[in-house]
């Protein structure tokens, strides 16, 4: 008796998420759903692309967090459009509380939404929030085993970030044994190395985000 109330939850957010997704494709809007572990540096990734693009594109972000607003108060002091979230327990964004938050957002000239769902390797993915992309983004510090630990995350996902690079020389952390079980799961995926800190890679990231909001114009 639970399997249908589980697929009736699922399918309304399915098509909320395809009412979002509309909206976005309308106007020309890149919708990336950015996913990870807490701590992997989401928030510091997103500080560093604000900054790094603001002068060649029009960016906001919608902040999923079970509690505060420090990381949308972060957001907002690179000068960005910052919308929270706060879903007071629960693991994971889904599109109803994205489509209110996106009612609080000026859409006119926006090229990127980014969405950073709540840190968690696992509920996140199970639901679609009106992206084009899912991103997941993985730190050194969690370990080179993460994608055959937590499949389901890099299988629907478009890119993988593997962030932190800066640690390399401190950290037993194989990036080609993480890239290699990511393309396992998903031989679809792309996969870059950055680091928010240092900004290594941060320009194929930049270039990877405009090639991706090209597509949609």
């Amino acid at each position: 008796m639970k399997i249908p109330v589980v697929r009736k939850i699922l399918e309304a957010n399915d098509q909320m998420a395809e009412e979002l997704q509309a909206t976005f494709a309308a106007r020309q809007i890149l919708c990336l759903n950015l996913m990870s572990s807490p701590g992997a540096g989401k928030t510091t990734l997103l500080e560093q692309t604000l900054r790094g693009l603001s002068s060649d594109l029009n960016m906001a972000v919608i902040e999923g967090d079970v509690q505060t607003s420090n990381d949308a108060e972060r957001i907002a002091a690179t000068g960005a459009q910052a919308i929270q979230i706060n879903t007071d327990g629960a693991c994971h964004l889904d599109s109803s509380m994205v489509q209110e938050a996106v009612k609080q957002t000026d859409l006119n000239a926006l090229d990127i939404l980014f969405i950073e769902n709540v840190g968690n390797l696992v509920c996140p993915a199970a639901f679609n929030v009106g992206e084009d992309f899912k991103v997941t983004v993985l730190s050194l510090p969690e370990g080179d085993d993460k994608p055959e630990k937590y499949p389901s995350m890099f299988a629907r996902s478009k890119l993988l970030l593997i962030n932190k690079i800066d640690l390399l020389p401190y950290l037993e952390f194989d990036v080609e044994r993480a890239a290699k079980a990511a393309r396992t799961i998903n031989p679809e995926i792309e996969v870059l190395t950055v680091s928010a800190k240092t900004g290594e890679g941060m320009d194929e990231w930049y270039a990877w985000l405009k090639g991706r909001r090209q597509e949609k114009t």
